[in-house]
């Protein structure tokens, strides 16, 4: 049964993240898209097509049930529907997810090239970042080609060639973090690279821990 209360609370916690993503430049328009599991149904609040970011609002954001029934709206589902209900029906440890547009990341996706984990930060939060290539015939990315990727539960943060980016977490607030981290990573990278470029340089170190515990427990004793 739908618990009211829940709804609403979840509603006003992806209309913040929402908010923050498009004051970020993180998506404009009305792509991409938000999405957090119910604590008292098996089922989703997600931003429908056609609906911004920025105008996200209780009135507007839909309720679908994990089995694919949306609850009556008179607003479209988004083309991302099956892939958000894909990855919550593999992964109970996923609660929320984040797809936006972001230019940076999305930039490197188009580019073919998987964004590099090479700062502290992303080591730590995020690991790697898989790129998911188009669907065979060219199309977006749908579930069959991004569920596989996150079946395995090291995987919080992806990228889609072509399309954007995906963070997921346990609230909206640590799936939105992964996206800006995602976004803020592919800036760094593009300038690491381009002063590389400029200064005649192929490669630079990288750490290889994400925080001085992890590193000062790999040192032999």
């Amino acid at each position: 049964m739908l618990d009211q209360n829940d709804i609403d609370a979840k509603k006003d916690a992806l209309i913040r993240s929402a908010r923050r993503c498009f004051d970020l430049r993180l998506q404009t328009n009305a792509g991409g898209n938000l999405s957090v599991r119910l604590s008292s149904a098996e089922a989703i609040v997600i931003k429908p097509s056609g609906v911004g970011f920025n105008e996200c609002t209780r009135d507007n954001l839909q309720i679908v049930h994990l089995d694919g029934q949306v609850e009556p709206s008179p607003f479209k589902p988004s083309k991302d529907l099956d892939f958000h209900l894909g990855l919550y029906q593999i992964r109970p440890d996923i609660r929320a997810i984040v797809h936006c547009h972001s230019p940076w990341a999305t930039g490197y996706a188009s580019a073919g090239l998987e964004i590099p984990c090479l700062t502290v930060q992303t080591i730590e939060k995020i690991g790697r970042m898989p790129l998911i290539p188009l669907s065979p015939n060219g199309g977006p990315q749908t579930e069959v080609e991004i569920s596989p990727v996150f079946r395995d539960p090291k995987v919080v943060a992806a990228v889609l060639a072509n399309h954007g980016t995906i963070g997921v977490g346990t609230t909206l607030t640590e799936a939105q973090y992964l996206a800006e981290i995602i976004e803020e990573t592919a800036q760094i990278a593009f300038v690491r690279d381009t002063l590389l470029s400029a200064h005649g340089r192929t490669a630079a170190d990288l750490p290889a821990y994400g925080t001085a515990k992890d590193a000062k427990a790999a040192m032999p004793r």
